[in-house]
């Protein structure tokens, strides 16, 4: 049951047809106790990790998490990152732009919360947004006050699509790692979460008739992911097809991407020099005395 980061990969230059990505996967645990255990040993792991990444401040890690409502992205993002430092980890949710950020570019609002170097950011939603809810919803984009010779529906997302792959090579050149994760829900699974939200007192609060609303739009939204996941998975920067029916499954998926993306930075702790090691034992000198 080894977990194959690749396995999930979006290859860079592959047209996505997201009916050929499975949903559902062979359990990669034995029972709910090996899961536990196993997704232990994960955090135990990122939690190791991010401490090295945290001394070495080479780096900086985003991990982007999009996804159809009930995916699971809140869950995955709590139980995988359980053990990290908060002082070294933020979370940022990004949902209907404010007035002051509708009149930047639709890039600007994320960039402002990008990761500094030694540090993990994660995106509960993103700058993808504008190429996925607002590619479903025009009517969306044309309240973002663009002129409208911007406004030309096939190029306004060739364009975007453009924009955000320059971006994303530009933090990769400077120093910045990106993994994308779109955990792959189906239909049925999304309905039995929303009617385990209505049965369960304590998730009433996380249902909303707006995410019924928005699943007659279903079909356009797997075209909307599938032509996002085309033109903006590179080499450097991936995109990861994550099943996502079962919940378990998906958090381990993550987690172990995110552990071999760690590892691949091929971190140390900064040496110490010869100054610092006389700086040391003077002090250790200074406390025995």
């Amino acid at each position: 049951m080894k977990i194959r980061s690749k396995d999930f990969r979006v290859p860079e230059g592959d047209a996505v047809n997201l009916k050929k990505w499975p949903t559902d996967v062979k359990p990669l645990y034995k029972s709910k106790q090996h899961y536990k255990e196993r997704l232990e040993e994960h955090v135990a792991q990122l939690s190791a990790l991010q401490q090295l990444h945290y001394a070495s401040g080479q780096y900086a890690v985003l991990l982007i998490f999009q996804a159809m409502d009930a995916a699971g992205k809140d869950g995955a993002i709590r139980h995988v990152m359980s053990g990290v430092n908060p002082q070294g980890c933020q979370v940022f949710s990004f949902k209907h732009p404010s007035a002051t950020e509708l009149l930047h570019d639709f890039l600007w609002r994320t960039t402002r919360d990008l990761p500094e170097r030694g540090r993990i950011g994660i995106f509960n939603r993103s700058y993808y947004e504008e190429v996925l809810i607002t590619r479903v919803h025009p009517e969306i984009l044309r309240s973002e006050g663009l002129p409208d010779a911007l406004l030309v529906e096939k190029a306004v997302w060739h364009d975007r699509y453009r924009s955000i792959v320059d971006l994303e090579r530009h933090l990769h050149g400077n120093g910045t790692r990106i993994v994308k994760f779109y955990l792959h829900l189906s239909k049925d699974e999304q309905c039995k979460r929303f009617l385990a939200r209505i049965d369960e007192p304590e998730k009433n609060w996380k249902f909303s008739e707006a995410d019924v609303a928005e699943r007659k739009f279903w079909d356009q939204y797997m075209t909307a992911f599938e032509e996002c996941l085309s033109a903006t998975s590179t080499k450097d920067v991936p995109w990861y097809v994550v099943p996502a029916d079962d919940k378990e499954n998906a958090r381990l998926i993550v987690s172990q991407i995110v552990i071999d993306t760690l590892e691949g930075l091929n971190m140390s702790y900064p040496k110490t020099s010869p100054e610092r090691h006389q700086e040391l034992e003077a002090i250790r000198h200074e406390l025995t005395s």
